[in-house]
């Protein structure tokens, strides 16, 4: 396979042997091998060294609540926030918390959130996030699978670690409110010998104490992070100091390679949940560079207000957000009335063209910029630089679209847990990695491996296979699960589950899931995850959970379909009623086949790979009813007990 400039290879190919499978080339990124600095060695050195660095720079913020609304951003600076993360240390100290203890965090970020994980680094103490998106039964389960001795909380999630009682009381000896804590709480809590305090208290409590830091390894576990896992309960994913010093070194390499470096004077919006190892690693490479982090208010909704007003220079989303954005501006455009329809229809395709001939975005058409795409940029506070997409697939057509209209980089990646978050990231201004994730960052290096019983193969003209990625980035193990470590890790080798194909210009394109594969009557194997990939592609629906059995001869699927969509077409093909009504309506039903039926015939689908029924559900999968993860990953067999009765139905009806 002839592979552009942006990955070399450092390892042959292997032949299967002994019931092994074909191993693929090793490759690595062209930008070369990072080391840390020297002298970050742990979480704690990323902050320690910046607050020595930068004490005066502004390092965390809110939006002052003045009068009844929301103003500025106000700051703390790095100096006055290493202050109240010594004062937080000795406190957690003096509760007789020693290095090596688990300390939980739960709740939405904030600069609470933000001092107590410093805090943690500071003692080696293992950081322990609690899902603020995953109800008490996730959080029991963490609090005692962890042996969690003291949690930091939300003001008003208090109460929901206190519904974890008496169970986690075992081990909860204190909580401590980033807020305010109530005199029922106190003494509900007292009563199980456990001690509550509010935020102030807490930080009384470590002024007169001091502490000495421990020394931290390398090879320390900093955190224990959980996956919410699409079944099962959670797993603990152990991650080391020396994971985190160095997919930071990566992520500089790779900026600096595209000459796109953090600065001091760079900003970013912190709103992705920092339980998520996402949000997590971006913080710590703003914190490295003495850069700032502000924080949203926790409404969506208010969201762009947010963006307004801080003016990020780095925005990180995961696709639900950037399909949102992508929603608005084409709703805003087409109810702009004709000219200036055909105005941005023209500099649209004007830019597009100048990009795919190879045109950095800033020069593909910077007269389109400055008269139409300018407001775009403007809405995203006018500074931003870079857009990062994660977490899950973005689609191509809202990548394709953000790229011109956004008048920035839209790099999309790909990570896990389990790898530190960024293994592969798009290149700014190559076009051809659109709907990829791009190379490998540097630091990592990866192969596929064949998968027989799916027909992929790591050695063929164009290699497909399960991602396998191998690096110092990766986690130490599943905290009390060596079964689960040795199924996933092999050699140094973590297997993703995730197939992937290598790109002619050196990116990997997500294609497919390894475990989502299942067997029709007839002897069919069914990948089910490529199937919704393509029949994602159809504009009419928002998203597509397609299901098969071995006891019946075809594929039937759940469809959310995009409202303003079903709405256009039920006016043009006289379908009265609201929307729910309208997913009902079985003229819409057969109206959404025809359309899944013909992207099926486009990308050359097998017969038996055709979806023959639909039921459309006018409501999004959402975490509420349990569909899918905190980070939209499907939740397969909790929707089909969901769905159950209505999957029975459209199987009876053929």
């Amino acid at each position: 396979m002839p592979i552009k400039r942006y990955i070399e290879e450092v390892e042959p190919a292997q032949p299967a042997a002994n019931g092994r499978p074909a191993m693929g080339p090793v490759y690595r990124s062209t930008f070369g091998v990072e080391p840390p600095i020297p002298g970050m060695e742990s979480c704690w050195d990323i902050f320690r060294m910046s607050a020595e660095k930068y004490p005066n720079n502004p390092m965390l913020g809110h939006r002052e609540f003045v009068n009844g609304t929301h103003g500025d951003y106000v700051w703390l600076t790095y100096k006055q926030v290493y202050d109240m993360v010594i004062k937080v240390g000795n406190a957690i100290r003096s509760c007789g918390v020693e290095p090596g203890g688990r300390c939980g965090i739960y709740g939405a970020n904030s600069e609470g959130w933000v001092i107590s994980m410093e805090a943690c680094n500071a003692h080696g103490l293992r950081c322990v996030p609690l899902y603020d998106t995953l109800g008490a039964d996730a959080v029991e389960f963490v609090i005692c699978h962890a042996e969690v001795s003291i949690v930091f909380a939300e003001e008003k999630k208090i109460s929901e670690v206190f519904k974890t009682f008496p169970k986690t009381t075992e081990y909860v000896k204190t909580i401590v409110s980033f807020g305010k804590v109530t005199h029922e709480q106190r003494e509900e809590a007292e009563k199980l010998g456990v001690a509550t305090y509010s935020w102030d208290e807490f930080l009384l409590l470590g002024d007169d104490k001091h502490f000495e830091l421990p020394v931290k390894k390398k090879t320390d576990i900093c955190t224990i992070m959980y996956t919410s896992g699409t079944t099962g309960d959670p797993k603990g994913v152990l991650i080391s100091n020396n994971s985190i010093v160095t997919i930071i070194a990566a992520v500089n390499r790779f900026l600096q390679g595209v000459n796109e470096p953090l600065t001091v004077k760079d900003v970013y919006l912190s709103y992705l949940p920092l339980a998520h190892i996402f949000d997590r690693i971006i913080e710590e490479c703003f914190i490295s560079h003495g850069a700032q982090i502000g924080f949203w208010r926790g409404d969506v909704k208010l969201l762009v207000e947010d963006i307004g007003v801080l003016k990020p220079t780095v925005f990180c989303a995961v696709p639900r957000v950037l399909d949102r954005i992508y929603s608005g501006l084409t709703q805003k455009i087409s109810a702009g009335g004709f000219l200036k329809n055909t105005l941005f229809n023209v500099a649209y395709s004007y830019k597009l063209r100048g990009m795919n001939k190879g045109k950095k975005h800033e020069d593909a058409a910077p007269l389109c910029d400055k008269v139409v795409f300018s407001k775009v940029k403007q809405g995203l506070g006018g500074r931003v630089r870079l857009i990062l997409s994660g977490a899950a697939p973005l689609a191509s057509h809202v990548e394709a679209y953000l790229k011109v209209v956004t008048c920035c980089h839209v790099l999309q990646g790909y990570g896990l847990t389990e790898t530190c978050a960024g293994s592969f990231v798009s290149i700014p201004n190559e076009q051809t990695m659109l709907g990829t994730v791009g190379p490998p960052v540097p630091n990592v290096i990866a192969r596929l491996e064949s998968v027989p019983e799916m027909g992929y193969d790591a050695l063929s003209a164009t290699p497909r296979g399960e991602i396998c990625i191998r690096g110092d980035t990766l986690f130490s193990g599943y905290y009390k699960r060596e079964d689960l470590t040795k199924e996933v890790l092999v050699d140094g080798w973590f297997h993703t589950g995730d197939i992937g194909e290598w790109q002619p210009n050196g990116a990997m394109k997500i294609i497919d899931r390894k475990k989502n594969i299942f067997k029709l009557a007839q002897g069919e194997y069914v990948a089910v995850e490529n199937l919704e990939n393509i029949y994602g592609l159809v504009a009419a629906i928002d998203s597509i959970w397609v299901y098969g059995n071995s006891f019946e001869s075809f594929l039937v699927a759940v469809v959310n379909p995009n409202i303003q969509a079903i709405e256009h077409w039920c006016k043009e093909n006289g379908v009265s009623g609201d929307f729910d009504s309208q997913c009902q309506n079985d003229k819409v039903k057969e109206y959404i086949l025809k359309e899944l039926s013909k992207i099926g015939k486009e990308k050359k689908l097998k017969g038996f790979e055709f979806i023959r029924a639909v039921h459309l559900d006018p409501l999004p999968f959402d975490m509420d009813r349990d569909l899918i993860t905190p980070t939209y990953k499907k939740k397969r067999p909790q929707m089909l007990k969901y769905y159950q009765n209505i999957i029975d139905n459209m199987y009876k009806k053929k």
